[in-house]
């Protein structure tokens, strides 16, 4: 006898018990080996509503082929089910697991693979009009040894019993308000139930940016103000890391060009008064228009390209304007915040105070980005490119004007 069936032996033969909506998970020995199965509530079997329900999740199981999913099927003769017997494996709650190992949630990848999986298998449920509703550490499982998560039974199969807040009990805050409210429930709800699940797996580990703002927006109080699909959130969410990638790229050349900076004026610390030569005032150019000419001498007429406009030829040259918006404002933005450090003044001071400085530098120049690029209806990988390239050509103007 190993150590969890001697600890289910002490607890009525059952391992890995967990409460789900509708009854208790645990594993349990049935013809000497052991398998998962659900006990059914007590108090639901006499609500036929919830009995009717289950009877057609039962049914429909069988058919969601997802890796995320457990499948399940009764146990026991006549109509009324008292018990499912589930998949073959080893599953625990994910509340289980972050008890029993706390720090899982510090190995690499796992959040990133909670999360992956969870946007997988909602959106697959989704496609097949359920929603889980409920994403609470003690209903949502995860595999032993791999920590893939898995999903049994859905909330939406019992959205037709009228107590929803008694029916999930506890877990009641894990679901979205205007589901316990019966209001209007779409693919919002499951946004809001998996953002909640995340915010319990930082509470033990520190969260990033990325994270912070994604989350923020997804348990949104209002269904409107949340992500439209768990993989808008997802995406939020990629986008943004690889943003801040870009961004700590940019530090580590700045830092390199910097140091280098540093060095040549310590190396050459005498400056040297360099005399500009004015240019020359440039003759305008004769403008036919001033001089009384008019297009039509030409058979040419002022509305001919704006007639000829495409739909599609329209929205590119609104693209282009908006794309012309962004880069002058952002150049203007990005000039100023970049002259903060690359002066004469700041070079000559310690490589140290660069150090100090240069985190909130990156990080507003990061977060001006992403507003101006929303302002500008361009998207985030677009924004990016155009940024990155005026971040590039300011710093390397202004490294030619401290030489």
């Amino acid at each position: 006898m190993n150590y969890e069936e001697l600890l289910a032996s002490k607890n009525q033969g059952r391992m890995n018990a967990t409460r789900l909506p509708i009854g208790e998970y645990y594993r349990t020995q049935v013809d000497g080996k052991y398998r998962g199965v659900v006990d059914i509530r007590e108090e639901m079997l006499r609500n036929i509503v919830f009995t009717k329900a289950l009877e057609t999740e039962c049914e429909q199981n069988k058919h969601l082929m997802n890796p995320h999913q457990l499948h399940f099927e009764p146990l026991g003769e006549g109509d009324e089910i008292r018990q499912l017997n589930v998949d073959l494996g080893t599953f625990l709650s994910m509340k289980q697991l972050l008890d029993d190992q706390p720090a899982v949630v510090a190995e690499k990848g796992f959040i990133d693979q909670t999360l992956e999986g969870l946007v997988n298998i909602t959106t697959y449920l989704h496609g097949q009009g359920i929603r889980h509703i409920c994403y609470s550490p003690s209903s949502v499982l995860v595999r032993k040894g791999d920590n893939k998560v898995m999903l049994l039974s859905h909330g939406s199969y019992y959205m037709g019993i009228s107590d929803q807040h008694a029916f999930y009990g506890d877990d009641a805050r894990f679901v979205a308000p205007e589901v316990l409210e019966h209001g209007t429930v779409d693919d919002r709800c499951d946004v809001y139930g998996i953002g909640k699940l995340m915010e319990v797996l930082f509470e033990r580990a520190e969260m990033p940016l990325e994270y912070k703002m994604a989350i923020k927006k997804a348990v949104s109080p209002k269904p409107e103000d949340r992500f439209a699909t768990p993989e808008n959130m997802l995406q939020m969410v990629q986008n943004r890391r690889n943003t801040k990638k870009s961004v700590i790229t940019f530090a580590v050349a700045a830092g390199i060009a910097l140091l280098c900076v540093g060095i040549y004026f310590e190396m050459f610390p005498e400056s040297h008064q360099v005399e500009f030569v004015k240019p020359a005032a440039q003759t305008p150019d004769d403008d036919m228009l001033d001089k009384g000419f008019s297009p039509d001498e030409i058979g040419v007429g002022l509305t001919d390209s704006l007639d000829t406009m495409t739909v599609v030829e329209h929205e590119r040259d609104y693209q282009a304007k908006a794309e012309q918006i962004f880069r002058k404002n952002y150049e203007k933005e990005a000039e100023r915040i970049l002259s903060r450090i690359y002066n004469k003044d700041y070079m000559s001071k310690s490589e140290k105070r660069f150090l100090a400085e240069n985190q909130e530098t990156l990080k507003e120049l990061m977060e001006l980005q992403q507003k101006m690029g929303e302002e500008a209806s361009l998207t985030p990988e677009h924004a990016q490119v155009i940024a990155s390239e005026i971040i590039e050509r300011i710093t390397n103007e202004k490294k030619k004007a401290l030489k």
